[in-house]
């Protein structure tokens, strides 16, 4: 059963030349998991985010990342915690207190590997919900599934590249 706080899904999946252990190293560092937010690109309309990792470097359970940064003048912020890790498998975190972001709102994300030879299948996912006021609203109505689909194929493809 789906969870109401997170109504909504989307996950990406590829392979990495890799073994499990070695992509999870890579994973598990928030600055390389989300070096797509620090780079500029179309979807962040040429803008980016700053990463911080509190102690624990985002590798432990309770370990705290925030992002910030602007975008088309709009400050945008976000507070996320990591709430699970299992070496080498699995991890998940959540948005914590209240993002400030344009087109989705809260949501939990997380990454799943699974053997495959030499290789190592990896899933991105993320669920989460839309903003309730405008004009994120709006603008999540629209570009929510969008953002959502670029943000974790960004995850899937730059894990495969750092392996080639």
């Amino acid at each position: 059963m789906p969870d109401q706080s997170f109504p909504l899904h989307h996950e990406s999946s590829g392979l990495a030349n890799a073994p499990v252990e070695q992509v999870f190293a890579v994973l598990d560092d928030p600055q390389e998991l989300a070096a797509h937010m620090g780079e500029s690109s179309m979807m962040m309309l040429g803008s980016r985010m700053s990463i911080t990792v509190e102690a624990g470097g985002g590798r432990v359970i309770g370990s705290k990342v925030r992002m910030r940064g602007r975008m088309v003048g709009i400050r945008l912020s976000l507070e996320e915690v990591i709430t699970k890790r299992q070496v080498p498998a699995t991890k998940v975190w959540e948005t914590i207190g209240t993002p400030e972001l344009l087109v989705i709102s809260h949501y939990r994300m997380g990454f799943e590997l699974t053997r495959n030879g030499a290789s190592s299948l990896v899933r991105v996912y993320i669920d989460y919900s839309l903003p309730i006021k405008p004009p994120g609203s709006w603008l999540g109505y629209w570009l929510g599934a969008v953002y959502a689909r670029w943000c974790t194929r960004q995850m899937v493809m730059g894990v495969a590249r750092h392996f080639t």
